[in-house]
């Protein structure tokens, strides 16, 4: 398929592609496809551990030189090459206890959703303003793949790289989409502005509606983000909670920690004790509640008698409610819990979490995945049940919503917690499988992009590290070292002030969509007309 806008100038066509008469002619041939994938994997160094966030702009810079006037074909191939480039790496650590088959199937599979990306930018690339239609479809592109296969993966959402970069308030106005809209706009604009300006170098023919569109592209993303700041406050609007977030531990990472359940939840009892005695001694503030990580109690304490003490004497020392993290079996289903336990009424609420992890807490096409690899089929011998319900505990008095590890990657496990009415947030995770990779601080950069999104403290609670407590601005106030027991204890502030992402919920990602579905209908149809006039 060819598709030709009304608006093309003859001089930006490509060069007619000739025989290769020299390896040198055929290594020039080679130049876009390398620097496809150079620019993806320049986008994964823009995200956490590194705060090179910056370095999104040049990677969606030179990926808009590399789709400008290509056929579909060629965004198809290229596009995927940019996703590879980018993907393979930052999903690593899938690969730590499972070998790299996994890694590499997934970050294939994910793959595919940016090569249509890349097809469609193509498309896109000659109409007038062709930055904000391509920013579109690289947010269509996320939206579909944060929804499918298997419920659907948005690890890798250029928001989530975003954590400390200048753009990070426009989350607060319409969520991820918004902020990662503007980001990849910005990065397109910043190629269409320097093509012109050697374009007015080489033949001062450059048309006032183009230039004025390539700087616009940079310019209005940044001035949002200036302008979207005082929507990001620290303000208690409904009085302070002091939180402590214990980090129990675990015997060794990787999966056999699953084989040391009894020691995991003795790790966080202990903790919770040791802290305990220091609030006795003047040493540490009482807290209000206290947060257990996910997994912290992997023996389930409504089956085991042994489990429920240990987790009561817990909650008697401490004095204060306690949210345990556990893996409990009820009317046949197998439950990711987080529990509501109060010293002196034991558990009194649950939250089920509801977007599993898919390969992780259930099988997928477990017939065909055992017939592949045993091994993993013996790892996940029963899928776990999705909950069906937010989860927001009443904690003395201040309602904290829970999202339970992989579902901070969703936009929309996130805000019904908010929604139900959550001051704070808490996001209860389980790293210890992932050894010490990349995924801890991709995650917690996920958080911190949450709690602006929705101003609210965001907590997170991990059973090997990173734990960390955030303030509704992202700014990280306290953590954790890794594979260390620990806790920490802080006064923060308890918002009920809803966002215009919260309140705006989908919409402003459904608005991306349909810019991305305008801008390729307008180009199709201009590749219709095209190619009607010419044979004529």
């Amino acid at each position: 398929m060819t598709v030709t806008a009304t608006s093309v100038d003859e001089s930006d066509q490509l060069p007619p592609q000739t025989a290769p008469t020299s390896r040198a002619a055929r290594l020039v041939r080679l130049v876009p496809a390398l620097a496809a994938a150079l620019s993806g994997v320049l986008l994964y160094v823009s995200f956490p551990p590194r705060t090179l966030w910056w370095l999104a702009l040049p990677a969606f810079a030179v990926f808009g030189w590399v789709l400008r006037g290509r056929s579909w074909k060629a965004g198809l191939g290229l596009g995927y090459l940019f996703g590879l480039g980018f993907l393979l790496p930052l999903l690593v650590w899938t690969g730590v206890e499972v070998g790299p088959g996994p890694w590499i199937a997934l970050a294939a599979i994910e793959a595919i959703f940016v090569a249509l990306v890349g097809a469609g930018v193509a498309v896109v690339s000659r109409l007038p303003a062709w930055p904000v239609w391509a920013a579109g479809l690289w947010i269509a592109g996320e939206a579909a793949r944060a929804r499918a296969p298997f419920h659907g993966f948005p690890w890798g959402k250029i928001a989530f790289g975003q954590a400390d970069g200048v753009f990070l308030p426009l989350a607060a106005v319409g969520g991820t989409p918004v902020l990662g809209f503007a980001v990849v706009l910005c990065g397109f604009g910043l190629y269409e502005a320097v093509r012109l300006a050697v374009r007015m170098r080489r033949t001062r023919a450059v048309r006032r509606s183009a230039a004025a569109v390539a700087l616009l592209s940079v310019a209005v993303p940044v001035v949002g983000a200036v302008a979207a700041r005082p929507l990001v406050s620290d303000k208690a609007e409904n009085g302070t909670a002091t939180v402590a977030v214990v980090q129990g531990n675990v015997p060794r990472a990787g999966l056999d920690f699953n084989a040391q359940r009894r020691a995991v939840l003795d790790y966080h009892a202990r903790e919770t004790e040791r802290l305990a005695a220091e609030v006795k001694t003047g040493k540490v503030a009482q807290p209000d509640f206290v947060l257990w990580p996910e997994n912290s109690s992997d023996i389930d304490p409504f089956a085991n008698a042994d489990a429920r003490a240990v987790i009561d004497a817990a909650a008697k020392a401490i004095g204060v409610p306690i949210s345990v993290g556990g893996v409990v079996e009820k009317d046949g289903k197998l439950l990711n819990e987080q529990i509501l336990w109060d010293p002196v009424k034991g558990p009194v609420d649950t939250y089920d979490k509801r977007q599993i992890q898919p390969f992780g807490e259930y099988l997928p096409l477990r017939s065909l995945v055992g017939a592949i690899n045993e091994n993993w089929t013996s790892m996940v011998r029963k899928d776990f049940s999705r909950g069906s319900e937010p989860g927001v505990f009443d904690m003395d008095g201040a309602k904290v919503g829970l999202v339970t590890c992989y579902e901070a990657a969703f936009d929309w496990a996130v805000r019904s917690e908010v929604t139900d009415g959550a001051q704070m947030i808490s996001v209860p995770s389980n790293n210890a499988t992932f050894d010490r990779s990349e995924m801890t601080y991709q995650q917690l950069a996920m958080s911190r992009v949450r709690a602006v999104e929705h101003s609210r403290t965001v907590t997170v609670p991990v059973t090997s590290g990173v734990s960390a407590i955030i303030m509704p601005d992202g700014t990280i106030t306290q953590t954790t070292g890794m594979f260390v027991a620990d806790s920490l204890v802080q006064k923060v502030p308890l918002r009920s002030t809803e966002t215009p992402a919260t309140r705006l919920g989908i919409l402003p990602e459904i608005a991306l969509v349909l810019v991305a579905a305008g801008g390729l209908g307008w180009a199709i149809g201009a590749g219709i007309r095209g190619r009607r006039a010419t044979e004529a």
